[in-house]
């Protein structure tokens, strides 16, 4: 199906030819015709049966004897605050929190690490909220674009210190955090005999390296060398899948069938390395996601590495473990800032599913949705799933989730581009858990520069912002906070956030 020269090509780029020979042809067989954007007869309600809110109140009930079978399968115990309502058990919140806690050692926490920061802090990119608020935010834009573009975004400052300067990064962060449940988990449950939340991470071909020699740094580093110590453990020891590049393909205008796009630039022969989307870690992270069950983990998080609130939490875990379901997902009320990413909705046929905001549903229909008083879901990049169901299924997972192909006109040409969401994987599920959850504590994320900035507090005072966009911003601010002086075991120490010596 492509020339000699073009394979050549595609190699030295580090394009996976097979795969995108595969793709296409699924593509020119009509394997991917099905796949349209999704119509969504509305949104569903928070309603603690379809929607599961995760407030104070909580609680999680079902029959006795199925609770106490699913205890006996997992070997844990019966917990104090259970309450036994003759025939039923109901598990408060701090029951579900005991349960959660207890199978950390058996739960894996997966980042997915995505490619370079290029777009991230590309300026056109980032006057999305309007020319007025880049320019409340230029000055430090400008500081601290030049720290991000090329490099693998979870290496990049994930917040700037009251002071302007950069802030620990994504990864130092999430590593940190992690390190210091692995010992509040020792300190109160004695030593597992195994890790606490072993990690797993999806690379790119043209990430891998540049991470690898992070880690390497990190480990020396302040932030997570006492804690490493502490542990008995390194603190970045990863089970890694890397996602190769795929290339582009030919533009829609051109028919069928698709061909390899193989002039670039205008030069013959001459293909476009493109990545498939983070949709591709069922296939990529498969081998990873084998070992980890092969090893005794039960559970596995996934999550974005942009995702300043994405942490494992230990009531999730335990409310998935009893309710027998496959998957669990992380939905917050959607705000002004929420523009890339997906929302939770009902097709007509009654079906939940997450459907990304341009690729699989129209912003005019979301906009549709919210004119009609609809509160809308935003997906938080944020999935638990039980490896009892998803290993057995991978290869089918991997396959089936819908691949969507968008044309493109760009300095390279006309093309189009092929990427699987992750998320989606929701339409493939039997059934799965929904967890309405505080965006401000959950789900402080970024996908670009500029709401780093504002939940900074970059530009809090500026009458430049619009009030909706500056409320959002001091309550993502007040929810980084949170995190850093929780989570995160840090403290605000002569305008900068530092490690908490007492955190370990």
């Amino acid at each position: 199906m492509i020339n000699e020269a073009l394979r050549r090509d595609m190699e030295s780029k580090g394009i996976d030819v097979d795969l995108t020979l595969s793709i296409l042809k699924d593509f020119n067989e009509g394997f991917y015709d099905s796949v349209r954007p999704v119509k969504a007869a509305g949104v569903p309600a928070v309603d603690n049966r379809t929607v599961i809110s995760l407030d104070k109140g909580l609680s999680f009930d079902l029959p006795a004897e199925e609770a106490r079978r699913r205890l006996s399968d997992l070997d844990l115990p019966l917990p104090a605050a259970v309450l036994d309502e003759g025939g039923r058990l109901r598990f408060p919140q701090a029951a579900l929190a005991e349960l959660g806690e207890r199978l950390l050692p058996r739960t894996a926490y997966g980042i997915l690490n995505g490619g370079s920061a290029t777009s991230y802090a590309d300026r056109k990119k980032n006057q999305a909220f309007g020319d007025d608020v880049f320019a409340a935010l230029e000055g430090p834009f400008e500081e601290l674009a030049p720290l991000c573009e090329g490099r693998p975004k979870g290496i990049t400052p994930a917040y700037i210190n009251p002071d302007g300067t950069p802030g620990a990064s994504f990864l130092q962060l999430k590593l940190r955090a992690r390190l210091l449940a692995a010992l509040a988990y020792r300190r109160r449950y004695g030593d597992p005999g195994r890790p606490v939340l072993p990690l797993y991470q999806m690379t790119s071909a043209g990430t891998d390296a540049e991470l690898a020699r992070a880690y390497e740094a990190y480990e020396e580093e302040e932030i997570l060398r006492p804690l490493a110590e502490a542990l008995g453990a390194p603190a970045c020891s990863f089970r890694t899948g890397i996602q190769p590049m795929i290339g582009a393909y030919s533009h829609s205008a051109s028919g069928r069938p698709r061909t390899v796009f193989d002039r670039a630039y205008g030069k013959p022969d001459n293909a476009l390395p493109l990545p498939g989307g983070h949709g591709q870690c069922f296939r990529v992270l498969a081998p990873a996601l084998r070992d980890l069950r092969d090893s005794g983990t039960r559970y596995a998080y996934l999550g974005n590495v942009d995702n300043l609130g994405y942490l494992p939490d230990p009531v999730e875990i335990g409310l998935l473990a009893l309710s027998g379901q496959p998957a669990a997902f992380d939905f917050s009320v959607r705000t002004p800032v929420d523009v890339k990413g997906g929302i939770l909705v009902v097709t007509a046929e009654g079906r939940r599913l997450v459907a990304d905001i341009g690729p699989a549903i129209p912003f005019a229909e979301l906009q549709r949705l919210e004119d009609q008083g609809a509160t809308v879901l935003f997906n938080c990049a944020t999935g638990l799933f039980d490896l009892d169901w998803l290993v057995p299924r991978l290869d089918e997972v991997a396959r089936a989730l819908p691949v969507r192909f968008t044309d493109q006109d760009k300095d390279a040409g006309r093309y189009s581009q092929a990427e699987q969401v992750t998320w989606e994987v929701t339409g493939l599920l039997p059934s799965f858990l929904a967890f309405a959850v505080n965006k401000y504590d959950r789900f402080i994320a970024a996908k670009m520069l500029a709401e780093t900035l504002l939940t900074s507090g970059v530009g809090a005072d500026d009458p430049r912002l619009p009030a909706d966009l500056a409320a959002t911003s001091s309550l993502l601010r007040a929810g980084l906070e949170w995190k850093l002086a929780g989570s995160y075991g840090m403290e605000l120490w002569d305008g900068r956030w530092t490690p908490r010596d007492a955190a370990y």
